[in-house]
């Protein structure tokens, strides 16, 4: 799957700095969103694509954007994202930043009542119905109440942004020093762990957190060429994770073969592994753990 996080906060706490740090991408035009990939970290890919032989280890990864600022049309982007990361510069300043998502929410569904209301004019039933449904969400903003509170189903076209998991982050004394992290992840691995000094990173942290907070878990796959990890909400079946790879392995989906890592770690091969019967075949609604390592079989 493609999970997609939006950094967001108020001007000068270092929104671009954050982005800079977990993508190594440069946000260097001011005042327009930007993408990047932030890996995900996993000590268990290097033993997968060691035991398997594969000479390459890819990451997962999550899509990180940029927002330039907080006005309804400046977060715009970030309303297909499944998470926000909320840069402050103090606790205090969180209240702040989410009161501008929830005016930014509320502009967001008058502007679209607007255009429903005239729509609506037509008469059909449809867009009278959601007249009324948006005219009781709008009076649940105006009470300053976020859309995560709101009861009843919202229109699937608003996208709110109060409904999102808002990750804090904050900058400065009290939290963590982003333009050093900034600059630690410009340095190699091994050098960046010694200034740490044993201490873990504050950016691994960090993908930990939006990881809980959307419920996200890992799985492997891994053949003589590349061992790859990716991600999967929990509660996911194989024939989803199959579509995450590649969408002709969900349409052709016949079985996958699966070991946990752990196992896999243990038996030390797939054949061993096999042998002791740790890897078994599973159908399309099985269940996805966290550290399974699939092997789809597939025919289109």
């Amino acid at each position: 799957m493609s999970v997609e996080v939006g950094i967001v906060g108020l001007p000068g706490t270092g929104k671009s700095t954050l982005f800079r740090a977990l993508t190594g991408a440069a946000a260097d035009q001011y005042g327009t969103a930007h993408v990047g990939m932030a890996p995900i970290p996993d000590d268990r890919l290097s033993e997968v694509a060691r035991i398997v032989g594969s000479p390459k280890a890819t990451q997962a990864v999550i899509r990180v954007l940029d927002l330039p600022g907080t006005t309804s049309a400046q977060l715009g982007a970030a309303r297909a994202a499944d998470a926000l990361v909320g840069v402050v510069s103090d606790e205090a300043e969180l209240e702040s930043l989410q009161l501008e998502l929830l005016v930014a929410d509320r502009d967001h569904v008058e502007r679209r009542l607007e255009k429903v209301r005239k729509d609506a004019k037509s008469g059909d039933p449809k867009l009278r119905s959601e007249v009324e449904e948006l005219e009781r969400v709008l009076a649940h903003l105006d009470a300053e109440r976020p859309l995560g509170d709101f009861e009843g189903e919202l229109p699937r076209e608003l996208e709110p942004l109060t409904t999102k998991p808002l990750v804090p982050v904050v900058n400065g004394p009290t939290g963590t020093d982003l333009k050093l992290e900034a600059e630690l992840a410009e340095l190699p691995p091994e050098e960046a762990a010694a200034f740490r000094d044993g201490e873990p990173s504050a950016l691994d942290e960090l993908v930990r957190r939006l990881q809980e907070s959307l419920d996200l878990l890992t799985f492997f796959t891994a053949n003589e060429n590349e061992a790859r990890a990716w991600t999967l909400r929990r509660g996911q079946t194989a024939l989803e994770a199959a579509g995450t790879i590649h969408s002709d392995m969900a349409r052709g989906f016949i079985r996958c073969e699966v070991v946990h890592w752990s196992d896999l770690a243990e038996a030390g091969s797939r054949a061993e592994a096999s042998r002791r019967g740790l890897q078994r075949l599973e159908g399309k609604e099985y269940v996805v753990e966290d550290g399974d390592l699939l092997n789809v079989r597939f025919n289109v």
